[in-house]
């Protein structure tokens, strides 16, 4: 098939799949290194060029594409579009983009191969005392990570009791996480990877105290809902309980 990703997760997840080849379009919001024509950002595709790409199906994800969803529809492309609010959501939407990209049998295996690597996680950290995480996505105006992101840090072995598990992130205020008392503070900003400084949150600055061990991670591994979340999922057990992983 010939496959045009708007969405990042699509993208690793393609890849994941076995069929990167098969990519003929990508955003350059793309975090996985694949040669095909980038198409414009997720959020401001170039249509035009997707319609070059003549792609058999596109694929979007997320609420904040549905306005490129339906553009795309409404342009005449078969438009398969993912919106994963939970853990489970994401390893079971493995399968369905197997599915969307004629590859079901891989997308399968590598539902289940995610799904016994969570699990193994989950007996790794068993029994062990679950430490305060504050997931932080965005740091102006700070913002808790929601979705999948609570359900990923109690697969860890930690709480996050900021945001519901399947809620949207939200602004949170530094009274709330003050009162939380949290033993670990994760950053992983949307777009800036972990990879500059500026990814590591300064809360003398914002006037905020915490008593609290500070990570940083690549954005992919928390906020993108690929195959990237499982490995978000190790690293973050590593760290909160290095002495079972």
């Amino acid at each position: 098939m010939r496959v045009c990703s708007l969405a990042p997760a699509a993208t690793a997840t393609v890849v994941a799949l076995g069929a990167g080849a098969d990519l003929v379009g990508v955003t350059h919001n793309a975090t996985v290194d694949i040669d095909a024509p980038p198409v414009g950002g997720w959020l401001n595709p170039d249509y035009d060029r997707v319609a070059e790409c003549d792609p058999d199906v596109v694929l979007t994800g997320d609420a904040l594409q549905r306005d490129v969803r339906d553009e795309l529809a409404a342009r005449g492309h078969d438009v398969r579009h993912r919106e994963p609010t939970r853990l489970d959501d994401v390893l079971a939407g493995f399968a369905i983009r197997g599915d969307d990209v004629g590859r079901a049998a891989a997308g399968e295996r590598l539902e289940a191969d995610c799904r016994e690597r969570v699990a193994a996680i989950r007996t790794a950290v068993e029994g062990a005392t679950r430490p305060v995480v504050y997931c932080e996505e965005w740091d102006d105006p700070p913002m808790a990570a929601g979705n999948w992101v609570p359900d990923a840090v109690r697969a860890a072995g930690g709480r996050h009791p900021f945001v519901d598990p399947g809620d949207r992130s939200r602004e949170v205020e530094r009274e709330t996480v003050e009162a939380a008392g949290p033993d670990h503070v994760v950053a992983h900003y949307c777009g800036r990877g972990g990879r500059d400084g500026r990814a590591r949150p300064d809360f003398d600055a914002r006037g905020w105290r915490l008593d609290a061990e500070v990570h940083v991670l690549d954005d992919a591994l928390l906020n993108q809902p690929s195959p990237a979340l499982i490995d978000g999922i190790e690293a973050l057990a590593r760290r909160l309980h290095p002495e079972r992983m």
